[in-house]
């Protein structure tokens, strides 16, 4: 169902302010953001943004950050509430971050001074920004760590939240299900996470451990379990709930991950049996029969040369008619 609030959003021209810690990605996310088909300028005058915006006849992203002229967190904060207070612009604040072990790796990396420590060292540099920033962290659409995401893995997760098909309201909501290990961590970007270490571990097998979920022997095994179409099914109902709520809110991005120990088996059996229930026929009337659903097996696709083909792909991809990729630019 397409509500008032869907279509209101539709007639909006995008601007999204991309800001965070310097060595965090923001200049890796806005050349992604340029090769999706948007309009970036990186680091203008504070004072010029209403010109700039007033100018754009596409999707305008605009990078700033402690090394723009006139930079204050408050500054910044009072010029986007004034950029929302009009019903022709749909505003978003998108603050890149990284932990500090990370950020001074990176740095190390590069052998670069830190822009708000020059003549002092980098971590002084980085514990200066946080603070500088914030509040802008603190009023941020979107958070994205950076952490432990391959450049790779950043660009599926822009492509995914800020493609054009995402300004369309016949899409409703951009879905991802993401398979994951628990040892390595939480998805960060993660809306709802569900713990799939209880059903019987195929691992134990020696025939099925060096197989994965994408393995039929694999997914039959998991499924076997007494309780996992009780645990899929219950799943599934929670989405069905939560997600049309999403988009009555606004939503336009939600990321579902469900782990296990190794992120190979039991957690990638799941994700590809709830996108095949996500991307059949919707009888509720919620409208997810239209949404675009991508899978994403972090672990596998973190495999190096022992990638397995579908560690990502589109369930369903966005209307093509507005579809902009990379690969298309």
């Amino acid at each position: 169902m397409i509500t008032q609030t869907d279509l209101s959003l539709s007639n909006q021209h995008p601007v999204l302010i991309v800001t965070g810690l310097s060595g965090a990605g923001k200049s890796s996310i806005l050349h992604i953001l340029e090769d999706l088909g948007q309009e970036v300028i990186d680091n203008p005058p504070l004072e010029t943004l209403n010109d700039i915006i007033a100018c754009a006849n596409r999707p305008i992203t605009i990078g700033i950050d402690s090394r723009t002229r006139g930079f204050n967190a408050e500054t910044v904060l009072d010029a986007l509430a004034q950029l929302k207070q009009s019903t022709h612009l749909h505003v978003e604040l998108l603050y890149a971050t990284a932990d500090e072990s990370i950020l001074l790796r990176r740095y190390t990396a590069t052998r670069r001074r830190h822009p708000l420590a020059p003549h002092g060292s980098v971590k002084e540099g980085i514990e200066a920004e946080k603070t500088l920033t914030a509040p802008l962290r603190t009023a941020a659409d979107l958070v994205v760590d950076t952490s432990d995401l391959t450049a790779p893995e950043l660009r599926r997760l822009i492509e995914t939240r800020f493609g054009a098909w995402n300004h369309s309201p016949a899409e409703g909501l951009t879905v991802v299900l993401m398979s994951f290990a628990y040892p390595s961590g939480l998805p960060r970007e993660a809306d709802m996470v569900f713990d799939a270490r209880f059903l019987r571990n195929p691992y134990y097998d020696p025939e099925l451990a060096p197989l994965t979920g994408l393995d039929q022997s694999v997914a039959d095994f998991v499924a076997a379990d007494p309780d996992y179409d009780m645990f899929l099914s219950d799943i599934f109902g929670m989405l069905g709930l939560v997600l049309p709520r999403f988009v009555r809110e606004g939503k336009k991005y939600a990321t579902i991950a469900i782990g296990c120990s190794g992120g190979r088996h039991r957690s990638v059996t799941l994700v590809e049996a709830l996108a095949r229930r996500l991307s059949s026929s919707d009888k509720t009337g919620t409208g997810h029969d239209k949404w675009p659903i991508a899978v994403i097996h972090r672990e596998l696709s973190r495999a190096g040369n022992r990638q397995q083909p579908g560690s990502w792909r589109w369930i369903r991809e966005p209307d093509a008619e507005n579809l902009i990729t990379a690969s298309q630019t």
